[in-house]
């Protein structure tokens, strides 16, 4: 079974980041958005994967190559060059997977459940599309699918009276049927071609449609805050696992607790470090304090500093912060250093979009 990753958005909402960084590769719990996508398919039963990228040239391309040494699964990329919606997207995707039915899954989106029923329910009913949808507080701000008798009756987008609580959650399956549909539709107010409009042409034309209920908690992480909720939750399923009083890795007067992973070559020195949390290779913590739901990357220094709840990204350099970096979102080879000469000053090199709180 073939299934294809839409990672071709420009991942504005989390700028500066991603002016540099594809959002599908933004980690969380130290593994980009998009290997977590990549393994919930192949659970699934994906054997091949198509990306859909903004370009051929595209980081992703370079960080994960035909994917048979990186995930374990073949990789085809699909240009997007001009962006015209998730339709548009789906229908660049008809020739790599050669009229049989496919999975479609956002690349920004990360999912508790492994979703393992939602393609077998589309094929024992023998539907032309099944749709992943999870319960959520405030329907009118999402897509949202009206059931009846077990199966979709109609897609809304963001009604102000919702019919249900169940929105349209970004893990879709279809049959070729959906190329026809996408043919057949117009743009929307945005000038893009809306999958759900493709989906409502289905149901219009009397096709089958089934719902898949989420379990569990479903982050679309396309904001910092998300980014750090979906960091939380992953930390939070790290099993248990004592402290090692005789981890060599561990010196001097150093303390660190159950549900931590430290990488090879780390050294956590004079140092705290609580868990949950996740600590790279090669990375350094000295006469510092690393709190709960932190995941930190490769390469990085942290010196006479306190941080919790936060991302830290890999090759980056913290020293001498007064006060406590806390829901923070650190990308690659950043410096955030407190100067001990005078005079005591702020410099800032920002990029646009940055927030600095003082």
């Amino acid at each position: 079974m073939k299934a294809v990753i839409l990672c071709a958005g420009k991942g504005t909402r989390l700028y500066p980041v991603t002016l540099t960084m594809p959002k599908p590769l933004v980690p969380v719990a130290n593994k980009e958005l998009l290997r977590y996508a990549i393994e919930t398919l192949t659970e699934m039963g994906a054997s091949e994967i198509g990306l859909v990228v903004d370009s051929l040239d595209s980081p992703i391309r370079d960080r994960l190559g035909d994917g048979l040494d990186t995930v374990g699964v073949p990789l085809t990329y699909i240009a997007q060059e001009h962006p015209q919606g998730l339709a548009h997207a789906v229908k660049l995707c008809e020739p790599f997977v050669n009229g049989e039915p496919f999975l479609v899954y956002l690349g920004d989106n990360i999912f508790q459940d492994r979703m393992h029923g939602l393609y077998r329910e589309f094929v024992t009913q023998n539907a032309s599309a099944a749709i992943a949808l999870t319960r959520v507080r405030n329907p009118s701000a999402f897509g949202i699918a009206e059931l009846e008798d077990g199966h979709i009756k109609r897609l809304i987008e963001k009604p102000k009276e919702p019919p249900s609580n169940l929105a349209i959650a970004g893990v879709y399956v279809f049959s070729p049927e959906i190329f026809e549909a996408i043919e057949h539709i117009k743009p929307s107010w945005r000038n893009e071609l809306e999958i759900t409009d493709a989906i409502q042409y289905l149901l219009d034309q009397g096709k089958v449609v089934i719902p898949y209920i989420v379990e569990g908690w479903w982050i679309d992480a396309g904001k910092p805050d998300a980014i750090m909720l979906a960091n939380q939750l992953v930390l939070e399923q790290l099993p248990y696992t004592p402290p090692n009083l005789d981890d060599e890795r561990i010196e001097g007067n150093s303390s660190v607790s159950h549900r931590v992973i430290l990488g090879k070559g780390t050294r956590i020195i004079d140092s705290v470090v609580r868990g949950p949390a996740i600590i790279g290779d090669n990375t350094t913590i000295r006469d510092s304090y690393i709190g709960p739901y932190t995941s930190i990357g490769n390469n990085v220094v942290i010196e006479r500093s306190e941080i919790e709840h936060s991302i830290v990204m890999c090759c980056c350099t913290i020293k001498n912060i007064e006060g406590r970096i806390d829901a923070s979102l650190i990308a690659d080879n950043a410096q955030v250093i407190q100067s001990n000469h005078r005079p005591r000053t702020h410099r800032f090199v920002l990029a646009e979009n940055s927030l600095v709180q003082l």
